[in-house]
Order: C-alpha cells, then structure tokens, then sequence
C-alpha cells in the first residue's frame, strides 16, 4: 500500500501557497488606497488558492476534494485578473508581473493533474 502524500508535500500547495506569500511583499509596498481597494482583493484570491487546497484536502470525501479544488482554481483566476488590473494601473513592475503570472502558470499545470488524480487509487477497507 503507497504512502498518502501530507498536504505540505503536494507541489500544488506548495505553489499556491508562495503565490500568497508574493501577492502579500507585493501589496505591502502600495499606498493606503491601493491597499484598500485592489490589494484586500488581490490578497484574498491569492490566499484564497492555497486556502482552497487545504480545505479540500480535509475533507472526508473524495468528491469535495475536487470541488475545493476547482474553488481553488477560480481564485487563481480571479488572481490573474487582479494581476492584470495591477500592472495596467502601473501598481506592479514587469519584472513581479512575469514572476508571478509564471507561478500563476506553474500552479494551474499542477492543478490540473492533482485534480485528475483524485479519487484515483482505490478505498482500502481498515478495519480488517
């Protein structure tokens, strides 16, 4: 029987969860305005993938693993919105828009494949 993965060794966590960590050095640097008004939200969505995994990964049923998961995957595009607004209103440089739309690439390549894995291997009867 193979090893169950914890969730802070699943690479998609661990992605999601340094997206959260840019996104909060990022808006740590704005004004008071820009803070409250697209930084709350970026913060949020950002957060919200990694916070997403977690929950999923918690739950009891393989079935509401995925469906976090695609809640996850609807923060990271709701991120990808925020970044895109960030950079047009000059919030972000170049350089943080490309390092953080590849980490926003990377995760949904690894999230596509942690999502199609679940519920993959087989339910093994402990009581016996």
């Amino acid at each position: 029987m193979g090893k169950t993965l914890q969730l802070e060794e699943l690479k998609v966590y661990l992605v999601a969860m340094e997206i959260g960590e840019i996104v909060w050095n990022l808006i740590n640097k704005w004004d008071y305005f820009s803070k409250k008004t697209l930084g709350a939200q970026f913060i949020e969505a950002a957060d919200s993938i990694a916070l997403n995994i977690s929950e999923g990964y918690g739950r009891y049923h393989y079935k509401e693993n995925k469906n976090f998961n695609y809640y996850s995957r609807g923060s990271a595009k709701e991120t990808s919105t925020v970044l895109k607004k960030a950079i047009d209103r000059t919030l972000i440089s170049q350089e943080d828009f490309i390092l953080l739309k590849q980490k926003l690439d990377l995760y949904f390549r690894l999230s596509y494949g942690y999502i199609q894995s679940i519920g993959k291997t087989k339910n093994i009867d402990m009581s016996m």
